[in-house]
C-alpha cells in the first residue's frame, strides 16, 4: 500500500482479557487512538465481566508500546507489510482510573507528621 493511501487502510482488530477480538475492521492511518478507543467503548461486549465506562479506562498496546490518544496510527508507527494476513492484533487492557483519594485538611496533615515524625537523635 503505498503511504498516503487511505482507501484501503489498516485492518486493526483488538484482543481483549478473555482472548476475544473485537473491532475487527479497516481504519484509516490518519484515525487517532482516541477515536479507536471511543469506538471499542461503544462495541464493548455485554456479557463481559469486566468493562470499560469511558475511553480513559482503555489502554491500547501495540509492539510492546502504550499507544497515546492524541496520536494517528501513523504516528504510532503501526506496520502491516510484515504479516501475511494483513491483519494486526493490538491489545486492549481495561484499568479504570483509581478513585482521588480525599485530601487531608492541614490540621490532619500536622497531626499525621507528628505520628510519623521520629525522635531519633543520631550522635
Amino acid at each position: 500500500m503505498a503511504e498516503g493511501d487511505e482507501n484501503n487502510g489498516i485492518e486493526l482488530k483488538f484482543r481483549i482479557f478473555d482472548g476475544t477480538d473485537i473491532g475487527h475492521r479497516k481504519y484509516a492511518s490518519s484515525t487517532t487512538v482516541a477515536s479507536l478507543k471511543q469506538r471499542l467503548v461503544a462495541e464493548w461486549p455485554a456479557d463481559k465481566t469486566v468493562s470499560p465506562k469511558s475511553q480513559n479506562d482503555l489502554k491500547l498496546i501495540h509492539a510492546g508500546k502504550i499507544l497515546e490518544n492524541g496520536k494517528t496510527l501513523a504516528d504510532s508507527r503501526i506496520t502491516f507489510g510484515e504479516l501475511p494476513s494483513g491483519v494486526i492484533t493490538m491489545h486492549v487492557v481495561v484499568q479504570p482510573l483509581a478513585p482521588k483519594k480525599k485530601t487531608a485538611s492541614k490540621k490532619n496533615k500536622g497531626e499525621m507528621q507528628k505520628l510519623n515524625s521520629c525522635s531519633c537523635s543520631i550522635l
